[in-house]
């Protein structure tokens, strides 16, 4: 666990994200824009992502709100280099077949934990989930 709290920031990595997450590298969630309090993301579906119906598995989708939730929670303040979910509820709406655009929105509630919302859309606009979420903001160690 105390590795959690000495993420490294690095540059931009492959997807655009400023920090090294492995798991979201792996899915190839990308980041297309990150400013005070806002972030969007895509998601382009790999078949393995598919759920015994055809359609993108939730766990897929929660993990996008999960990441762009907290992100748009570290676009707050430059210092933070990492965030932890304290507690995320998802509604789906609608079943998810291809790209899937994110965007999440965050406010400062306290002086380390954040409230963020957000919502998924399909590429042609269509609403598939929404999301709001608590992340507790993580900070480099003095001795970092």
């Amino acid at each position: 666990m105390a590795a959690w709290s000495r993420c490294k920031a690095m540059t931009k990595t492959a997807t655009g994200f400023d920090i090294h997450v492995p798991f979201v590298e792996h899915l190839g969630l990308q980041l297309l824009e990150k400013r005070n309090g806002v972030v969007r993301m895509r998601l382009d579906p790999r078949p393995e992502f598919a759920n015994s119906w055809g359609s993108v598995h939730g766990g897929a989708l929660m993990t996008l709100l999960d990441v762009a939730l907290a992100t748009a929670g570290r676009s707050l303040d430059e210092h933070c280099n990492g965030a932890l979910t304290v507690e995320i509820k998802v509604n789906f709406i609608a079943a998810a077949g291809g790209p899937v655009l994110a965007e999440g929105r965050a406010q400062r509630a306290g002086r380390s934990l954040i409230f963020s919302e957000g919502e998924l859309r399909s590429e042609d606009g269509a609403l598939l989930a929404k999301a709001t979420g608590t992340f507790k903001l993580l900070y480099p160690s003095p001795k970092d």
